[in-house]
């Protein structure tokens, strides 16, 4: 989660972006979002540059005019005010911006996918690609390997799924094999799946069950947590027979565990007490 300083911070950017994507195509919006990483990229490369971006002694008009000098003319105008307002934030440290700096990226990937009518496609294709990759060992271990060089990682992705998915959710898996905000593999690619799906004003559910779902099934448990929940519940299924019987329900912090392995673990634990 976001400090509170940090969230008041990113708001400025993200309100930028708001408006600038309601009146632009998924092109245009795209060509942004790809600029804005290449900045975070810059960022993460250039340590100095994130101290003086994040210099809580410099006016927030230095800081944006710092940024705005050194990207104009090599990026859109779009982008150089999107960044300029991130950088006339308050942040509370260099990695703090650098994260935001990809935060916002990856909102203005998904704005253009969201306009392009293909933000539903995103979501459920990352999710898929990281089932893929966790019944996958040696392609897990590949894509987990923090020794190997982060552009090989990157390639691999490519050759994996160029072609095959939609380009935002080629770009976002390349993300997370990166390391999105700090994250491992995996919790990169379920930190961008929530953030697809919060931008459809849903929340993931991560069902695993030890058979597939019927579609009545699954329309059933979807109306059931959106009324727990109070908004739509986007389902994740992974069919995992190893729990014998019965579901686990997992959104956000909330864990609903009914397996009957579960069951059996506890029945097996109170016999040896």
């Amino acid at each position: 989660m976001m400090e509170a300083i940090n969230r008041e911070a990113y708001g400025a950017a993200a309100d930028k972006l708001a408006e600038f994507s309601a009146g632009a195509d998924a092109q245009r919006i795209s060509a942004v979002a790809d600029e804005t990483l290449s900045v975070a990229d810059l960022l993460r490369r250039e340590p100095r540059l994130r101290r003086a971006l994040a210099d809580p002694s410099r006016h927030a008009d230095d800081r944006a005019e710092l940024i705005s000098s050194i990207l104009s003319g090599k990026v859109s105008d779009d982008t150089v005010g999107l960044l300029a307002a991130l950088a006339g934030g308050r942040w509370s440290g260099p990695g703090a911006l650098l994260d935001g700096a990809e935060r916002l990226g990856v909102d203005a990937l998904l704005a253009g996918a969201d306009r392009a009518g293909d933000l539903a496609d995103v979501e459920d294709e990352l999710f898929r690609f990281g089932q893929v990759v966790s019944g996958d060992p040696r392609l897990a271990g590949a894509l987990a390997d923090a020794t190997a060089p982060a552009e090989a990682r990157s390639e691999l992705i490519g050759n994996l799924l160029k072609g095959k998915v939609k380009t935002a959710t080629l770009r976002l898996a390349q993300l997370a094999v990166a390391g999105f905000g700090g994250r491992g593999f995996d919790a990169s690619l379920s930190r961008l799946v929530e953030l697809a799906a919060a931008r459809r004003d849903r929340s993931v559910a991560y069902v695993t069950s030890a058979v597939a779902l019927t579609d009545a099934e699954e329309e059933r448990l979807a109306a059931k947590l959106q009324q727990l929940y109070g908004r739509g519940v986007s389902l994740k299924i992974d069919v995992d027979p190893r729990i014998i019987g019965g579901m686990r329900v997992k959104v956000g912090s909330d864990l609903y565990d009914g397996t009957v392995a579960r069951r059996l673990a506890e029945a097996r634990t109170a016999l040896a007490k």
